[in-house]
C-alpha cells in the first residue's frame, strides 16, 4: 500500500513518527509533518487539537507497532505479585531500546517545548500506572517489603526504570541489553519483595 493510500490520520501519524525517529528532535514542526505526510497543515488540525496530541498519537502508534499490549500480557495475567513484578520489569526493559528513537527526541524537546513535555508526561504517567499495578499485586499477596508503602515503592520502581537509567547503563557504561534486563529484574526483586 502506498503512503497516499493510507487514511489521512495514519499518514500524519506515520510522518510524525518517522521524523521523531530520524533524529530531527526539536525540528519536528507541524509544517514538517504536513510536508512529509503530503497534506496541508490545516489537515493536521482536523485530526489533532495540538502538536502534543499528535506526538502522543505517534508514541501510541509505535506501541501498537511493537505490540506493547502483547509485551505486557505476561505481567497482566500473572498469578502472583512476584510474577507480575518480574514480568512488568522485563517487559519495560525490553521495550525501552525499541522506543528510544522516540523517547530521546521528546526528552530533548521537553524543557523548551510545552507540547513535547505534555506528550512525555503522558507517556510517563501511563508507565507509572504499570509500576503501580505490579507493586499493588505484590502488596495484595503480602510480599511487598514492610519498609515501603505502595506509593513510595511505585515511585522508586518508576524511577529505576527510567530512560535515563537505561542510557547510563547500556549506552554510557555499555552493558549488554540482556545484562541490563537481568539486573533490573533482580534489583526490583531485592528492593521490593520479602518472604512473609
Amino acid at each position: 500500500m502506498s503512503r497516499n493510500a493510507l487514511p489521512t490520520y495514519d499518514r500524519i501519524v506515520t510522518a510524525a513518527l518517522h521524523l521523531l525517529s530520524s533524529g530531527a528532535g526539536g525540528a519536528v514542526r507541524l509544517s514538517d509533518v504536513a510536508k512529509k505526510a503530503g497534506v496541508s497543515r490545516q489537515a493536521i488540525y482536523l485530526h489533532f487539537n495540538s502538536r502534543a496530541d499528535l506526538l502522543i498519537a505517534a508514541t501510541k502508534a509505535l506501541d501498537k507497532k511493537l505490540d506493547l499490549d502483547g509485551m505486557l500480557r505476561a505481567s497482566r495475567t500473572a498469578r502472583t505479585g512476584r510474577a507480575r513484578l518480574d514480568a512488568f520489569v522485563l517487559a519495560w526493559c525490553t521495550y525501552l531500546p525499541q522506543i528510544y528513537c522516540v523517547a530521546r527526541p521528546l526528552l530533548d524537546m521537553a524543557p523548551k517545548d510545552a507540547e513535547a513535555s505534555a506528550a512525555w508526561a503522558k507517556r510517563m504517567s501511563d508507565m507509572r500506572e504499570g509500576c503501580e499495578a505490579a507493586i499493588l499485586a505484590l502488596a495484595e499477596d503480602g510480599h511487598l517489603t514492610p519498609r515501603l508503602d505502595t506509593e513510595t515503592a511505585t515511585d522508586l520502581l518508576w524511577s529505576i526504570l527510567s530512560v535515563s537509567n537505561w542510557e547510563n547503563l547500556v549506552l554510557i557504561r555499555e552493558w549488554p541489553q540482556e545484562q541490563y534486563q537481568d539486573q533490573m529484574v533482580e534489583t526490583a526483586r531485592r528492593l521490593f519483595t520479602f518472604d512473609s
